[in-house]
């Protein structure tokens, strides 16, 4: 019997990666040099925001559904993600105050607070606000913001997974106002606390903790890399498009995604 050959698909590598439009999305709005820069450095950024939002959709859904190996994996690897984009803040601050100065009446009223990837992700990992959305209207993205801002939040399904596993979270909490930020409290404080005086009898919980402090850390040095960034190319100046700036990026770093599992450590 003759062995059939199937022919490989006719593909290039620059078809499948689609680099003509990639590579032709480059479009300085002036003739300096430093705007090629800052342009790749913020499309790489939403390229990598992108892969983030569909790694931990798929990690909340494994945990909704009791299957926690997956979302270990999915979760590692956003915190390896938030490395890559700590790192392209290094990149742009070799760009001075007064390269920026030359692009910036280039840029309009176009600012970083306008990502609704970014904007996606934090409502994502739990860091949700209404008033957020209103940048997005009239955007095609407004829709999925707010499907998302309504939606269970990564933690939100962590904390329910701990009531399914018998801890004692407070009724509220389950049934808490999903467009408004998870508020630490000490029904989940008490849960997490067992998990961690006991490793090996709730190890998957144990690690699942681990894996959500590491997200959290690596993201929170990510705004640090972006506020220091932002000082050292504008000082305290208002950002484009009307944000505060640096006192914005400042604000947010106070705020912690899953509380309890920072709460847990003082009292260990």
């Amino acid at each position: 019997m003759t062995e059939q050959i199937h022919a490989r698909p006719d593909i290039s590598y620059g078809q499948y990666l689609g680099l003509d439009q990639l590579l032709s999305a480059q479009n300085p709005r002036s003739p300096e040099h430093d705007e090629l820069l800052f342009i790749i450095i913020h499309q790489a950024s939403e390229l990598w925001l992108k892969l983030s939002i569909h790694e931990l959709s798929a990690a909340r859904s494994h945990i909704a559904q009791d299957d926690l190996g997956p979302a270990f994996k999915m979760i590692a690897r956003v915190s390896r993600i938030q490395a890559q984009l700590i790192q392209s803040w290094d990149v742009l601050a070799t760009m001075t105050p007064s390269d920026y100065a030359l692009i910036r009446p280039h840029l309009g009223q176009s600012s970083g607070f306008q990502s609704h990837q970014y904007r996606m992700l934090e409502f994502l990992m739990g860091a949700k606000d209404p008033e957020m959305l209103r940048v997005h209207e009239g955007t095609p993205a407004h829709a999925a913001l707010l499907t998302e801002l309504a939606a269970p939040s990564l933690y939100d399904e962590c904390v329910r997974l701990l009531a399914r596993r018998g801890s004692p979270i407070a009724p509220e909490i389950l049934a808490r106002d999903l467009t408004k930020p998870h508020v630490a409290h000490a029904s989940v404080t008490a849960a997490w606390s067992e998990v961690y005086r006991d490793p090996e009898a709730f190890w998957d919980l144990y690690d699942l903790a681990e894996k959500l402090v590491d997200l959290e850390f690596r993201f929170q040095q990510w705004r640090f890399a972006h506020l220091k960034t932002v000082e050292r190319i504008i000082g305290f100046q208002r950002g484009t498009g009307g944000s505060s700036g640096a006192t914005y990026l400042a604000r947010a770093l106070s705020n912690s995604f899953f509380p309890e599992l920072f709460q847990v450590r003082t009292g260990l």
